[in-house]
């Protein structure tokens, strides 16, 4: 097993873990454990608000990056890591 693939099983078993989500740079889901209009959905609008996000922390200072993104809601709490080649999307239960 990979250092990714094991990484990623061990995301998968924190408590509240729903489901994770790899995307390429491409905005291409690659690999994922939510059925696939879930995946579908959640990685094409957390790619373009990454991509809005990543541009107002450049705007603000060019020589800073957006590093890690957390939205929480009623229901979930998604967090998301950009990096150059892809994205890596968890989405959680945050009661749990």
């Amino acid at each position: 097993m990979t250092e990714v693939e094991e990484t990623l099983k061990r995301i998968e078993t924190h408590k509240g873990v729903i489901g994770t989500i790899v995307v390429n740079a491409e905005g291409i889901p690659v690999r994922t454990t939510l059925d696939n209009s879930t995946t579908v959905q959640y990685a094409g609008l957390l790619r373009q608000l990454t991509m809005k996000a990543r541009s107002t922390v450049r705007d603000i200072d060019p020589q800073n990056d957006l590093t890690f993104l957390r939205i929480r809601s009623k229901k979930h709490e998604i967090m998301v890591a950009p990096e150059s080649d892809f994205l890596l999307i968890v989405i959680q239960n945050p009661s749990e």
